[in-house]
């Protein structure tokens, strides 16, 4: 079985791209969500990109952006690979489709909508036309859901959703997912922590 992967969202300053480049994650995430207290805007993002390791990809996580703003990013090679984090349907990614060939993640959070069955939305998870599909319990909760719902999800997906140095783990055993994604837990004081960073990385690749 392949080692799971590793990505590293929320990074704004150089200092994050030193400790990235150090411990080498898959990916590293730039948020393009201005309601987001880690948005970086595209000029950082380019300037970000150019000391980033090449090995490593840079995903950009958008909400309901125009798909102009995602594929330009995308083709100037300031990411590599676009999240789509809001109300993305097939029609926002066959149109996204006609101006890049850029892979996609789509997305899907378990307890969005109290009304939705968890089955019913990795339901549609598992229909999704996008390259990658994300499952989270919520847009940046940091909090956990119960992983269980995710026996016989026949997709690889990346984790996410409240994973820290002491859980993931147990994370990665239980779901044997392709990739975990982590963001507020290895910050302090809203900000991104290099011993939290190294801490994260250190327990996905002992499993």
């Amino acid at each position: 079985m392949n080692a799971t992967k590793i990505k590293i969202c929320g990074l704004s300053r150089p200092e994050d791209i030193e400790t990235a480049n150090k411990l080498s994650p898959e990916f590293v995430g730039f948020v393009f969500w201005p309601k987001s207290k880690r948005y970086v805007d595209p000029e950082t993002a380019s300037s970000l990109r150019l000391i980033l390791d090449p090995k490593i990809k840079a995903v950009g996580v958008f909400v309901d952006a125009k798909v102009e703003e995602v594929s330009d990013l995308l083709n100037r090679g300031i990411i590599d690979i676009a999240q789509l984090h809001g109300h993305e349907d097939e029609d926002y990614i066959n149109s996204l489709r006609q101006l890049t060939d850029k892979p996609l993640i789509q997305a899907f959070q378990l307890g969005k909508d109290p009304k939705e069955d968890p089955k019913m939305t990795l339901l549609r998870a598992l229909t999704s036309s996008a390259d990658y599909v994300l499952i989270d319990s919520g847009m940046g909760s940091g909090e956990t859901f119960d992983w269980r719902v995710l026996e016989g999800f026949k997709r690889e997906y990346f984790l996410a959703g409240g994973l820290d140095s002491g859980n993931v783990a147990e994370a990665v055993e239980k779901t044997h997912c392709f990739a975990v994604d982590v963001s507020s837990n290895v910050e302090t004081d809203g900000k991104k922590d290099s011993k939290k960073m190294k801490a994260f990385v250190d327990a996905v690749r002992k499993t």
